[in-house]
């Protein structure tokens, strides 16, 4: 049991979530803000993003512990798996995220002043929620739970690769609003999850029964779904490696999703900005398979019989009598192909944004209210993500500085649920028509990362126009 929960802790620290873009968000120098808010504000009229280079971003993170929790030098790793089981409970999670921008491009229309950007991004999300129940049942036992039901809700996971087509459009309405829209095609090249699961498992002291102690599975509705991989594991069929790569640009598991956002300019230098990013949903019918176990039972252990010394009278087979009253209490099924249906997590984005220190070299910003450009921005944005369990929320606070048109810097303090101190830079640089950004956050523990609980690494280049 202690090999199979330190198995848990390996496999939740290898996908150490959150999807939180807020070193790009509201850049009006970078393409990529579009992809967080179809409405944010933009001071180019054209962009070509370098193929497989113009964004990438990877992100990792754990609510509730490191890699060097665990791993510390002046303690056993029992002791430190021992110490996390009490410290995490069933909200902790480890996530993952990689995006990676394949196709990126826009334009103006000088006609009617409409942006329109699309592309093509391949991502990678996966989180799974600590659970608690079953890591205490899998490392302590049930000794000292005697009469305590473990959960089996505490299982929850998802974990999916999918391509991305989409096509959007921003408008400037009024001097005091602009909207955007960006509609989208998902083909998931991947998807598990296992979530909604139901039942307890709970140990009970029976003192006048044939046995001390009785064991009793309640309720339990355990469910795994998967598309895209049962072929990966059928020894009946063969899957090459053509065939997968084609499933990320023309998939059978095929979705819809929108995003929609807007600008507010509620003056000269004031801005509030919002988003809902990924409202949307994909439905699996293509190389499906569920797995299912489902039902109630009650043991109270081997009763043993004793049939003599009678040559020739077989003794009770007790494993296969206890194998066979279960297998005929729980139903289980793992060669179901029933298709379903995976919905996207929904990102919520808000900022307000104040702008200082007028540029008069610059001219006219004929993006804004104001017609004004501005050297430095304050601003505060809050991000949150709905997950599986209730919504993940993050509060960042940033300075955004622009040198020159050429060389671009904003600092970020990130507070979340992962880190208290989460300290970003983006670094973005202008060369004539090419650009080339930086970003990373959680700066203080590069110095060990080992003991963060949460980093990302953002990074892309791209040609930029302006028709003037």
């Amino acid at each position: 049991m202690r090999v199979l929960a330190i198995i848990i802790f390996l496999v939740s620290l290898s996908t150490l979530s959150a999807q939180n873009r807020q070193l790009l968000y509201n850049v009006q120098e970078l393409p990529q803000s579009l992809l967080s808010n179809p409405a944010s504000v933009i001071n180019f009229d054209k962009h070509i993003g370098i193929p497989l280079l113009s964004g990438f971003s990877v992100e990792v993170g754990s609510s509730g512990v490191s890699a060097y929790d665990l791993f510390r030098s002046d303690r056993d790793i029992n002791t430190s798996i021992d110490i996390a089981i009490a410290e995490l409970d069933n909200k902790d999670y480890f996530g993952l995220n990689q995006q990676l921008e394949i196709l990126s491009f826009g334009w103006r229309s000088r006609k009617s002043e409409i942006y329109y950007s699309g592309g093509l991004y391949h991502e990678i999300d996966a989180l799974m929620y600590f659970p608690k129940d079953i890591a205490v049942l899998a490392y302590r036992g049930n000794a000292d739970y005697i009469d305590r039901a473990f959960n089996f809700s505490d299982l929850s996971f998802t974990a999916e690769s999918l391509s991305v087509y989409h096509f959007g459009l921003q408008k400037k309405v009024n001097d005091s609003w602009q909207l955007g829209i960006r509609a989208k095609v998902y083909m998931s090249v991947a998807n598990v999850n296992s979530i909604d699961n139901t039942g307890t498992f709970v140990t009970r002291s029976t003192p006048e029964g044939p046995n001390f102690y009785s064991h009793q599975l309640r309720n339990a509705r355990l469910g795994v779904n998967t598309s895209g991989i049962a072929s990966l594991f059928d020894d009946e069929e063969s899957t090459d490696v053509g065939e997968i790569a084609s499933n990320a640009f023309l998939s059978d598991n095929i979705g819809m999703g929108l995003d929609i956002g807007f600008t507010h300019f509620l003056n000269d230098q004031w801005t509030v900005t919002g988003s809902l990013i990924d409202i949307g949903f994909i439905k699996h019918k293509g190389d499906v398979r569920n797995f299912s176990a489902t039902g109630d039972y009650d043991t109270s252990g081997i009763e043993l019989e004793f049939p003599g010394s009678i040559q020739g009278v077989e003794t009770t087979s007790y494993w296969q009598e206890l194998e066979d009253e279960f297998e005929d209490a729980v139903i289980l099924e793992d060669s179901l192909s029933n298709p379903y249906t995976s919905w996207r997590p929904l990102k919520i984005n808000g900022s307000i944004q104040y702008s200082f220190g007028e540029d008069r070299r610059e001219g006219c910003n004929c993006r804004s209210q104001s017609k004004r450009n501005y050297n430095n921005r304050v601003g505060a944005h809050l991000y949150s993500i709905k997950r599986p369990r209730g919504v993940q929320t993050a509060f960042t606070g940033y300075y955004e500085k622009q040198w020159s048109n050429k060389l671009l810097s904003r600092v970020t303090y990130t507070y979340d649920k992962r880190s208290s101190k989460n300290i970003g830079l983006l670094m973005s640089a202008k060369i004539d028509k090419f650009n080339l950004y930086l970003a990373a956050d959680n700066l203080l523990e590069f110095t060990n990362l080992a003991k963060a609980r949460g980093a990302s690494l953002q990074l892309g280049m791209q040609l930029v126009f302006n028709n003037k």
